[in-house]
């Protein structure tokens, strides 16, 4: 059976074969199945049409007055850079050198990011797929153990091209294929040696789900009777600081090494910071290097993720319980319209993201969503995917700065106004 799995951009220009992965970003899909590879947009210049569905409901969505979400690709060139000259002056001197190969303001960054996770040092990378290259190679010198245990789902697994084999040589074993992390018995009873256990918090193809405090804490101290490392996927840490109930660093502490994202949640440019001890991080920093990794000069991605700390960060902790409210309107709302088959997963979103699941076509659900945005000035949905189940179709859903203006009682109408729109 075919999996139908998620992806950012810069994951889809670097994905090969097998799955289909969605940029609900960019609206931007790598269309794998079998052994065939194909870019859903070269196959429309074939087939004609798509295009421009894409570039319609790009306009849709940036013309809606209501969305749950305005992510940064939506803005127009003059748009980013308008805001990024913007508050620059506000969260960096500028009157100070620019950075040269790593120096300057990639080391403050480094420094707020390593304080933010109570940790010795960070260092910044380019991509999180180039530090978490890193971060496995090391602990696989070090341990002496090149494999890494880690969820099926997890990003290297499934947008990676089998990087941590083919570039890093490290060896991957999943201690579970349930739809959500592993367990402390799970790793306690997995039947062979390891030297890293790897973890994505929160696991995004499950759903953005997160265990509780309490199983976290004990699968880190079952990964250490193995005498294995912990590490942490936090690409999207930054938010799971209301369902773990702890702060970034102590969640951080439980862990030897950890990779944070600035594009993602935090609404940056791009780039990762990889934190640990400061002999990890310096070793990290001479592979960094041989990686291609030591990049001239960064101060534009440095602002933004200076700006993401500043303005997003804070506000994370709003959207989680905001997306709690709005997945509650939204399953309200698909009840009281007496659809057949709904889901919103996790019923109680862990974070301010999750999934919803309904029993139609990917291209009805889409043609809704763009005719309510078009009609009604109301994004409520950006791009649908075919599930795993035969017609029924799936989508992500973010709550961030947008959604907060939205009351259940709204969700609840707009549910009504979409569903209206699939006969």
């Amino acid at each position: 059976m075919r999996e139908y799995l998620w992806m950012e951009r810069n994951d889809a220009r670097e994905q090969g074969a097998g799955t289909v992965e969605q940029v609900d970003e960019v609206d931007e899909v790598v269309v794998r199945a079998g052994e065939g590879a194909v870019r859903a947009g070269e196959q429309a210049d074939q087939e004609g049409g798509v295009p421009d569905a894409r570039e319609r409901r790009l306009a849709a969505l940036r013309a809606a007055k209501r969305v749950l979400s305005r992510p940064s690709v939506d803005r127009t060139l003059a748009d980013s850079l308008e805001r990024l000259t913007r508050r620059a002056p506000e969260v960096y001197e500028l009157g100070s050198n620019a950075d040269i190969y790593g120096d300057a303001i990639v080391e403050e960054v480094e420094r707020r990011v390593a304080g933010l996770l109570g940790l010795e040092d960070a260092a910044f990378f380019p991509t999180g797929t180039m530090a978490q290259q890193i971060a496995v190679r090391v602990w696989a010198g070090r341990t002496g153990n090149g494999t890494v245990t880690l969820h099926p789902l997890s990003h290297p697994e499934q947008h990676e091209r089998d990087a941590f084999s083919v570039v890093s040589g490290v060896r991957t074993v999943h201690p579970t294929s349930e739809r959500r992390l592993p367990t402390a018995e799970e790793i306690r009873d997995f039947e062979e040696p390891f030297g890293t256990l790897m973890l994505e918090l929160p696991l995004r193809e499950a759903g953005f789900v997160l265990p509780t405090w309490q199983e976290l804490v004990e699968v880190t101290e079952a990964a250490r009777e193995r005498d294995a490392v912990v590490h942490f996927d936090g690409a999207r840490l930054w938010e799971c600081t209301v369902h773990l109930g702890r702060p970034l660093d102590e969640i951080a502490a439980l862990a030897d090494s950890v990779y944070v994202s600035f594009y993602k949640s935090l609404d940056g440019l791009g780039g990762a910071v990889l934190a640990g001890s400061r002999s990890f991080v310096a070793e990290a920093k001479t592979w960094r290097h041989r990686y291609g990794g030591q990049i001239f000069q960064q101060y534009p991605t440095m602002l933004s993720a200076l700006i993401g700390l500043a303005d997003e960060l804070p506000r994370l902790p709003s959207y989680v319980a905001h997306a709690r409210v709005v997945a509650g309107a939204l399953s309200e709302g698909f009840a009281e319209a007496g659809l057949p088959f709904f889901r919103v997963h996790p019923e109680v979103p862990h974070t301010h993201q999750f999934q919803v699941w309904l029993p139609y076509g990917a291209e009805v659900l889409d043609e809704a969503s763009v005719r309510q945005a078009e009609e009604t000035g109301v994004g409520l949905f950006r791009r649908w995917f075919p599930g795993e189940i035969p017609g029924v179709s799936v989508t992500e859903v973010t709550v961030s700065g947008p959604g907060l203006e939205w009351s259940a009682e709204e969700v609840r109408a707009a549910v009504g106004e979409f569903v209206r729109r699939l006969g």
